[in-house]
């Protein structure tokens, strides 16, 4: 059988094969992005089959519950009044003896469209059952995203929903929720709620109805140390220090840690291959490439080490109780000046 690596574009491929009522027997899908898993699942629960053909012809098992004989059963039974039924396995890494579907699985019903949800994990590819797997079933595995490939899939979560973005506007909302799909599509959905019929997100709109500030956000404290602001850099850190919410220590280190070592990687990485070698999208490059001219590669070396004792310290290692703003500050000025 064929198999879809997990790509968004393939993703959108299986739905469009739903949409026009093309199916395989079994469908396969594992992996630690749940978003497209859940996406799938909803879609094939509320869509595939008709409501009135729906209450005869579909079946929902939850795997913590299920029995593997009792979800075989449900697989083996014909369609009432309708030309196929639907069997959907959630949460399927839960379920016992789950290798016992094999049975059926080798010899599945035409009639059925058996979908298993295989959710933040994957089969051992090693193991007898993974290679059944990738021999009987439409496999499909959604790995993790990467951070550079986030601006892409947000993007695209953006455009499905029939709105745009610009690139600030994007940058923070990924600085601010992170790499949660699942989390960035309902921010998203709240958003459209209040955006009146108007298809542009704009900063102010973010900043009213997501609750992230456009002038005191993760992303500008980037952009302010990128370009060795100490003031601006100050600043935010001081509104971060009045509204802990929007910005602390235990947010802004790790953010920090990735940013400065994405540059570090920039001035590493070979001139023909920078965008891959230091995990940043295409569009972004130019940016990273004018900021890491203004460091040497020791000074990040000294940042990113920086950083890493400024993590364990807001983490109370080494450290004697200092307030979470006083340490942010420091660690700003530290940053700057070196």
């Amino acid at each position: 059988m064929p198999h879809y690596k997990g790509e968004m574009s393939n993703y959108q491929s299986i739905l469009k094969d739903w949409e026009k009522k093309i199916f395989k027997p079994v469908y396969w899908f594992e992996g630690k992005e749940g978003y497209f898993i859940d996406k799938l699942v909803n879609y094939a629960e509320n869509h595939i089959l008709p409501a009135a053909e729906a209450s005869f012809n579909l079946t929902v098992f939850y795997g913590k519950d299920a029995v593997w004989s009792d979800v075989v059963n449900a697989c083996m039974k014909y369609p009432m009044f309708s030309d196929r039924q639907v069997v959907i396995l959630k949460e399927a890494q839960e379920m016992k003896d789950i290798d016992l579907l094999s049975h059926y699985i080798e010899k599945p019903l035409a009639s059925t469209v058996f979908i298993i949800a295989y959710k933040n994990k994957a089969v051992d590819a090693k193991t007898q059952f993974a290679k059944f797997l990738k021999a009987h079933t439409e496999l499909i595995r959604f790995d993790e995203i990467k951070e550079y490939q986030l601006p892409k899939y947000v993007l695209e979560i953006i455009k499905e929903k029939g709105l745009s973005i610009n690139q600030n506007g994007l940058m923070m909302l990924i600085e601010h929720i992170g790499s949660d799909l699942s989390r960035i599509s309902n921010e998203l959905d709240k958003l459209m709620v209040n955006m009146e019929g108007k298809k542009q997100i704009t900063e102010d709109l973010i900043e009213e109805f997501i609750g992230i500030s456009k002038e005191f956000n993760a992303f500008e404290l980037q952009k302010a140390l990128g370009k060795r602001d100490l003031a601006r850099a100050i600043q935010i850190v001081q509104y971060f220090e009045a509204n802990p919410k929007s910005g602390n220590m235990h947010s802004l280190a790790p953010i920090l840690y990735a940013y400065f070592s994405r540059l570090l990687a920039v001035k590493l990485a070979h001139p023909s291959n920078i965008s891959e070698e230091a995990g940043i999208a295409n569009y972004q490059l130019k940016d990273y490439q004018d900021t890491a001219n203004r460091y040497s590669v020791e000074q990040l070396e000294k940042i990113i080490l920086l950083l890493h004792k400024y993590n364990l310290r807001s983490l109370g290692v080494n450290e004697a109780g200092s307030a979470q703003g006083s340490l942010m500050k420091e660690m700003v000025m530290k940053i700057a000046m070196c």
